[in-house]
């Protein structure tokens, strides 16, 4: 469609939408014919009759009517002037005319409004005028008329035509458009269910593993020298493995799933409530975690405390992960109006740099972005540092 409407802009002509095949030909066939018709009948009145060469001139037209849909201004061009020559010879040759008719119908179908209206009325004119030369002046005689009304109807249908032909290419445009954003409506739908999926997994399984993970390290190395260690730490990998089996079959009861209202009943909803139980985790796997909270902190909406809730075990989950000596500090706080919460832990270069580019952080900005807070990293003197704000349920109208 923008093509079309270069190549109309550029060029004056409204291309044609009309598939190849038949109707094309038969509509030239059509067309010759009726020129050769109409210029070879036998009429009584010696004013319409053209003979010898005059015969040849008034069907002349007929070897440009092929090329009229791609030159129309061309066609007519060489119509009306063969008209007007036979004119001025006396004859009022109905073949050349018919070719005139048939010329201004496609002008006014392959051109641009203004253009045909100019040619159309042009050609019109001129054959309104010199049909006076053949009938002795008469410019009004009814012979003559008849083909300049003929002319006149042409390019009114043309028009029609054109005009239901754009009609046509707009509908067709809009819903090609429409249907182009019902696709990447579905796409963005798709991408934002995959998004979903991957931050659910994410924070459902993922610090689960990894408390296993380093739990089955603390057992392997206590099994000889502290055996009370390695049967601890043994019992942290099989309730950590039973939680991640629950937590597993509760995601794919949500992706099951068609409701949702069921969808909302089994996504977690853990809150800083349920902090001390998160801590105790992974103390038992051997992080030791300073906690400062500060008292008084203004309460959070249920889903800025899954949020909080979320940025915490995000932070102790890398802190676990990629974090050296065992070791991290929590520190909640109230912050103008917001919640504060801050993650630190010692961590080589390395491990910094794949703590704060992992998939965990930037699903949890996703997740905190959501409820209007905010997600920073921080690496300074050997420390990497998680800082969450999260505004809290006074001030979230602000």
């Amino acid at each position: 469609m923008k093509q079309s409407g270069w190549w109309q802009r550029n060029t004056g002509r409204v291309p044609s939408l009309r598939p190849p095949g038949i109707t094309a030909p038969l509509g030239d066939v059509i067309a010759v014919a009726l020129v050769v018709l109409f210029g070879v009948l036998p009429y009584p009145d010696e004013v319409f009759q053209a003979r010898g060469l005059l015969l040849v001139v008034a069907l002349l037209p007929v070897a440009v009517i092929p090329i009229r849909r791609r030159w129309p201004v061309a066609t007519l061009g060489v119509s009306l002037a063969c008209t007007v020559g036979i004119a001025f010879a006396g004859v009022l040759a109905p073949g050349t005319l018919i070719a005139v008719t048939v010329a201004a119908f496609s002008v006014a179908a392959r051109t641009r409004r203004l253009v045909a209206i100019i040619y159309v009325g042009l050609a019109a004119l001129v054959v309104f005028v010199v049909s006076s030369v053949p009938l002795h002046g008469d410019l009004f005689d009814s012979r003559a008329l008849q083909f300049v009304s003929f002319i006149v109807v042409a390019g009114a249908m043309g028009d029609a035509t054109r005009s239901r032909r754009e009609y046509i290419a707009a509908v067709t445009e809009r819903a090609e458009r429409a249907e182009r954003g019902k696709e990447e409506e579905a796409r963005r739908r798709v991408a934002e269910e995959r998004v979903r999926i991957a931050r659910d997994l994410h924070d459902l399984v993922a610090h689960q593993i990894s408390v296993i993970s380093l739990s089955a390290g603390v057992a392997s190395s206590s099994l000889q020298a502290r055996p009370e260690r390695a049967q601890e730490a043994l019992t942290n990998i099989r309730s950590a493995s039973r939680s991640v089996l629950a937590d597993i079959g509760m995601l794919m009861a949500l992706l099951r799933t068609e409701n949702a209202d069921e969808q909302r009943d089994l996504h977690p909803q853990a809150g800083l409530s349920r902090l001390d139980h998160l801590l105790s985790r992974f103390t038992d796997a051997g992080l030791q975690v300073t906690l400062h909270r500060e008292p008084g902190i203004a309460p959070l909406s249920s889903a800025s405390d899954h949020a909080a809730y979320l940025a915490l075990q995000e932070g102790l989950t890398n802190a676990h992960k990629h974090g050296t000596g065992n070791q991290t500090a929590v520190d909640i706080r109230a912050s103008a109006g917001d919640i504060l919460l801050t993650v630190t832990n010692p961590v080589g270069r390395e491990a910094s740099l794949a703590a704060a580019s992992g998939h965990g952080l930037r699903g949890l900005r996703e997740r905190v972005a959501a409820v209007r807070g905010n997600v920073r990293t921080l690496r300074r003197d050997g420390e990497f540092r998680l800082i969450v704000t999260i505004p809290s349920a006074d001030g979230a109208g602000r």
